[in-house]
């Protein structure tokens, strides 16, 4: 039988590229090959340890050749990467056709609803990868189909609360914050409308969720008209299955320098006892912010390592930007411009993470079994931070004060229930431990995920015979 030939496209930021790197990889276990389409900007920042049999790359301009950075126009990015996207698929798809090297299907990830329309255009089966918990498109699917003014007054009342089916009970501050009142990003509700319009208008749409059936089992099940299939969580397999030893990273990054300084400092900290704090590649936190989680460390007293992005235009740090205790946080742990975030949270001595609760980290978080203290702030992390606390109780949800700000006390009472000895960090990090079984179970040959994904790639296969 031939090889299926998959081609494969993300929105161009670490976060959404990282999860579909590791499925390419899955792909190409399953016997496949795949061709991943990305901007210029972003494979640039890819490592060649990403090379891979089976995986070759394909580019477009984005109009941001050089990265996207603070200030740049998002919507004009949005309409090149649609502009040129749109273009570069088509031409892949009829230049391999006319080639006799067909391309077997098309796979996009989320915010490229225009990817389904090219592959339809060409007759070429396709298949959406939502890279977000099952929870979160379910609220989307329901904003767009009645709900829409439920969750929008959740959103102006803090204490009302909304019951959307098979979900548990949600607040306006767990919705996605796309949802809500005060969200300043109007580019990103009509892609997703648009999206949801193009699934229901398929007559048996591939819904492929990076998650996992024991997690979302009720998510995963609560839209009718929609077959969402479990085939997570995507992560390097050296942290699940163990299959490749030798796949311990995700897409690459400019800044993965030594790593040989903090893990030599972690091996010397007890089982369990390290705070580990990161806030993404995206958020840039206030300075009032960064130093009351500087105090909040300090005065919790455990070793911590904390991860402080250095700035994209490698200017200098001016004075007035220094956090005001920088010694002292020096003297009582470590702060680092990047680490490999997975290895970091499989260390033993790991104890608990400090998260804006991507949803890359949150399964990072779960298959890494350490619980977490979430700080969420904007798009699923709200949601992702609701199922941390109350769904999985795996970790604790900090809480601002009126003006937003997320004060020392706060964090170090946050850390000290995670960390500490007492009846709830127990539950939770029994809890974590569950979880990373479960994850891990779910990967292995013969587990839902594999299964789900093996069965969707058998699919394909005999559609194309």
């Amino acid at each position: 039988m031939v090889r299926p030939h998959f081609l494969l496209i993300t929105h161009p930021v670490q976060g959404h590229i990282n999860p579909g790197l590791q499925f390419a990889k899955l792909l190409i276990r399953l016997g496949g090959c795949v061709t991943f389409v990305t901007s210029i900007a972003a494979r640039r920042r890819m490592t060649e340890s990403n090379a891979l049999d089976g995986l070759s790359f394909s580019t477009f301009s984005d109009g941001y050749d050089d990265g996207f950075k603070p200030g740049d126009d998002v919507n004009h990015q949005r309409s090149e990467i649609r502009r040129c996207g749109s273009q570069v698929l088509t031409d892949l798809i009829v230049s391999g056709a006319n080639e006799g090297d067909p391309f077997t299907a098309l796979i996009y990830a989320m915010l490229l609803p225009w990817a389904a329309e090219v592959a339809s255009g060409l007759h070429l089966p396709s298949a959406f990868l939502w890279i977000q918990p099952a929870t979160v498109l379910d609220i989307y699917y329901y904003y767009f189909n009645s709900y829409a003014d439920v969750i929008w007054n959740s959103s102006n009342d803090p204490s009302c609360s909304v019951k959307l089916p098979g979900l548990p009970l949600l607040a306006g501050r767990d919705m996605p914050s796309f949802l809500l009142a005060s969200n300043s990003y109007t580019s990103a509700l009509p892609s997703f409308q648009e999206q949801l319009e193009a699934l229901e208008k398929e007559s048996n749409p591939r819904i492929l969720v990076n998650t996992f059936d024991a997690l979302e089992p009720d998510a995963l099940r609560a839209i009718e008209k929609f077959n969402l299939i479990g085939i997570g969580p995507l992560i390097p397999s050296a942290f699940l299955d163990g299959k490749d030893p030798s796949d311990t990273s995700f897409g690459g990054d400019l800044f993965q320098s030594s790593k040989d300084h903090y893990i030599k400092w972690l091996n010397s900290k007890p089982k369990s006892s390290v705070i580990y704090v990161s806030f993404g590649s995206l958020l840039v936190l206030a300075k009032q912010q960064m130093e009351e989680i500087a105090r909040g460390l300090l005065d919790c007293g455990s070793p911590f390592l904390w991860v402080i992005r250095a700035k994209e235009n490698k200017e200098e740090e001016k004075e007035e930007e220094k956090l005001s205790c920088r010694e002292e946080l020096e003297e009582r742990g470590m702060i680092v411009t990047w680490c490999s975030q997975v290895e970091v949270l499989s260390h033993p001595s790991l104890g608990c993470f400090v998260t804006h609760c991507g949803w890359n980290s949150t399964l990072e978080s779960l298959v890494s079994g350490v619980p977490v203290v979430a700080y969420p702030h904007w798009s699923d992390q709200g949601t992702n931070a609701k199922l941390i606390q109350d769904v999985w109780k795996t970790g604790v949800r900090v809480t601002a004060n009126e003006v937003g700000i997320v004060e020392s006390d706060e964090i170090k009472r946050c850390l000290e229930l995670v960390i500490g000895g007492g009846e709830e960090g127990g539950e939770m990090r029994r809890n974590a431990k569950k979880w990373r079984d479960l994850a891990r179970e779910a990967t292995k040959e013969g587990g839902s995920s594999y299964e789900n994904l093996k069965s969707f790639v058998d699919e394909i296969k005999e559609g194309c015979c």
